[in-house]
């Protein structure tokens, strides 16, 4: 570390690395190309330098300070391994929420009972989410950069929203405008009583 703060970062280093383009702004016609449903034009930021090591996720370096294993008015089921959180702020989609084990795992060292339940978990969640009058399919996402806890996220596609198909619907949470709080409270109170019939505890800290 240089200052606090502030880490010793150099450039990385590795075949792929050597061959890219840094500093040029590169052609973004293959997301418009393959998703064109959902973007009609797109323009790049320059690609900048990779740096190394990179900046602690949160929760990295103190798991103390891990925000998926501190309570949360925001957590609307949970059992023995998983919770299901949702965020304060109303989104764009009919429903939004973060999928994650109640200890501090990632997925490299969660333990097998665990990750057994995950699937299981899915396929209720799935469910759970397409019983919200207007939702036509749950989709999951995993980007793991910005904590350092296994979590991924369910996203509700709207029915009959083909330009949210794919990858694509992330995208519009952030563009739709965001849905009243009282259509929040239902659509959380159908997933998190549906989550529910199947076992583990609704509602803990709402």
């Amino acid at each position: 570390m240089t200052s606090e703060g502030e880490f010793a970062q150099h450039p990385a280093e590795s075949p792929f690395h050597a061959r890219l383009p840094i500093g040029e702004r590169l052609d973004a016609s293959a997301l418009t190309d393959g998703l064109p449903w959902a973007f009609e034009e797109i323009r790049m930021r320059p690609l900048e330098p990779m740096v190394v090591p990179e900046k602690p996720r949160g929760g990295e370096t103190d798991p103390s300070e891990c925000r998926p294993c501190m309570p949360s008015p925001g957590t609307i089921w949970q059992d023995e391994h998983w919770q299901v959180r949702v965020m304060s702020d109303p989104s764009g989609l009919p429903f939004m929420a973060a999928i994650s084990p109640r200890e501090h795992w990632l997925l490299e060292d969660a333990p097998i009972e665990v990750l057994a339940a995950l699937g299981p978990l899915m396929q209720r969640v799935s469910e759970a989410v397409k019983s919200i009058p207007g939702v036509a399919r749950c989709h999951f996402g995993r980007w793991n950069d910005g904590s350092a806890h296994l979590h991924l996220w369910a996203l509700a596609r709207p029915a009959g929203m083909m330009q949210g198909r794919g990858a694509a619907l992330a995208f519009w949470d952030d563009v739709l405008p965001p849905i009243p709080r009282e259509m929040v409270e239902d659509h959380v109170r159908i997933v998190a009583e549906s989550l529910a019939a199947g076992g583990g505890v609704t509602f803990p800290h709402r």
